[in-house]
């Protein structure tokens, strides 16, 4: 198939799969046919069920959408399942909560076409429902490093097939999408302007837990793939005293959080923590 495959994780995502799915459908005509594989895993409601309702509409659409459930919710474990069934020359690895604006997966396959290993996202769009900690914590995370330089690629990201072949299996980590953008240098790493929307975490106690829990997937690649940070974006965002000043109550949430974070307060046990 030289349409791309669009693989959806989804644990428990009824809530949200539809409003993924329908942004999804809309996507721009492709030149060739795509397939999405929505592997539900360890799905205790109605996420199979919501995904397959979206069939005939697919088909309309020139998609092939296929189910995969899986009894064990690990979205490492999905991607490995959805991965051994995808058909696609290009790859779109999608959260069932972020809705692609129709351009997206369109620009991502024309992006990914070559030859030559290569990965792509979009522009996040941070989508932020009104709890006053989030909104003035985004509003100064939006002007970190991170987001400023190169491709982030946190809930849409996309390889093509001689991409995806620089390594095996995914490894049970926490940041997935660390470790598949760091597999490619800068220069590999491609941005598309068409933007996706991402939901931020609501809340200063789980923006704190999944906070912390993004900085050990990161500190967890650091320890185990130490190579792979050599691939990583170097800095260049404006002094971190000028972003202060222009915003200084963004600022002083942002330092917030980032203190509590380092903290013992808030503390989850599990390692993996729900950011909705």
């Amino acid at each position: 198939m030289r349409g791309p495959t669009v693989l959806i994780p989804a644990h428990n995502e009824a809530a949200y799969l539809p409003a993924c799915l329908t942004a999804l459908l809309a996507s721009e005509p492709l030149p060739e046919a795509g397939e999405i594989l929505v592997i539900a895993n360890g799905c205790t409601d109605e996420t199979a069920k919501i995904a397959r309702a979206h069939g005939a509409e697919a088909e309309a659409r020139g998609w092939r959408l296929r189910v995969l459930e899986l009894a064990e919710g690990n979205k490492l474990a999905a991607w490995n399942a959805g991965e051994a069934e995808a058909a696609g020359a290009v790859l779109i690895y999608l959260d069932a909560d972020v809705r692609v604006s129709p351009p997206l997966v369109a620009q991502l396959t024309e992006a990914l076409a070559g030859e030559a290993p290569r990965y792509a996202s979009g522009r996040p769009n941070i989508t932020v429902a009104g709890n006053w900690v989030t909104r003035h914590y985004t509003r100064f995370w939006r002007t970190t490093p991170f987001l400023t330089t190169g491709v982030p690629g946190f809930g849409v990201f996309a390889m093509n097939r001689a991409g995806r072949a620089r390594w095996g299996g995914w490894p049970d980590i926490i940041s997935d999408d660390t470790f598949a953008r760091l597999h490619f240098t800068p220069e590999e790493r491609i941005g598309v302007p068409a933007a996706y929307d991402w939901p931020m975490i609501e809340g200063f106690r789980r923006l704190v837990q999944v906070r912390r829990r993004q900085d050990l997937g990161v500190a967890e690649i650091e320890r185990l793939y130490p190579q792979l940070m050599a691939n990583d974006d170097p800095p260049r965002a404006r002094p971190f005293w000028r972003r202060a000043l222009s915003d200084p109550l963004g600022c002083a949430v942002f330092l917030a959080v980032r203190g509590t974070i380092r903290s013992p307060l808030l503390r989850a046990e599990a390692r993996w923590v729900r950011g909705r």
